[in-house]
């Protein structure tokens, strides 16, 4: 049977408005979903495991302490020993470690990540600030600690140019921009509000700490 032009257009017509309804009915089950069921939650971009103090424990000091002891100049009885980076592998090891340390404050920045686990307490208390002070410090002011962050990273950065450029001064210098740096961020979050006479006595620098140890 054929169909004239005017029974075809109208049978097209019916079928976009068919198909216009279905589309409808759908879109509004989707969005009118019965009361009561849960919506579901989204899938977060990333896990939170370790704790700030976790990161600091085992990327942050242990990629600066490298980067410190890369450099050094040792006086004995034999005569003065100059350590610094010296074959492909040795900056191949100094970069990696300056990299982890570039990047390591990116994780301390990650909103929701707590300072230390339910229960840990200062491993000197009266010299160091406990996790809770430290906590809420960070809450109450988490523009300085992002800020504090980028300073270490912008630190860390002129150490990885010293490195691909093999310039050992420059890697020398660069350990002290760091030294800063970590010393403002542990004066504020690390040490009791009296740490401005630590600072004179030398206390607030983590290489000096560290070379006591």
């Amino acid at each position: 049977m054929q169909m004239n032009s005017n029974t075809s257009a109208w049978l097209a017509a019916a079928g976009v408005a068919v198909l216009v309804a279905a589309t409808s009915a759908c879109s509004k089950s989707a969005a009118e979903a019965p009361a009561g069921t849960a919506a579901v939650a989204p899938v977060p971009d990333y896990q939170l495991t370790g704790t700030i103090k976790d990161l600091m424990d085992s990327e942050v000091d242990p990629s600066a302490d490298y980067l410190w002891e890369s450099v050094a100049t040792t006086v004995t009885r034999k005569g003065i020993d100059e350590k610094r980076p010296r074959t492909d592998e040795d900056w191949k090891e100094v970069r990696r470690r300056a990299i982890t340390l570039i990047e390591a404050p990116n994780l301390l920045m990650m909103e929701g990540r707590r300072v230390a686990r339910p229960g840990e307490t200062s491993e000197n208390p009266g010299i160091e600030l406990g996790p809770e002070d430290i906590q809420q410090i960070i809450d109450g002011d988490r523009a300085t600690f992002i800020q504090r962050a980028h300073a270490l990273q912008d630190a860390a950065k002129k150490a990885l140019d010293a490195i691909d450029k093999k310039d050992v001064d420059g890697l020398s210098n660069a350990g002290e921009t760091i030294d800063k740096a970590c010393e403002q961020c542990h004066l504020k979050y690390w040490y009791p509000p009296d740490a401005a006479d630590r600072l004179k006595a030398g206390a607030g620098s983590v290489r000096k700490s560290a070379s006591d140890r």
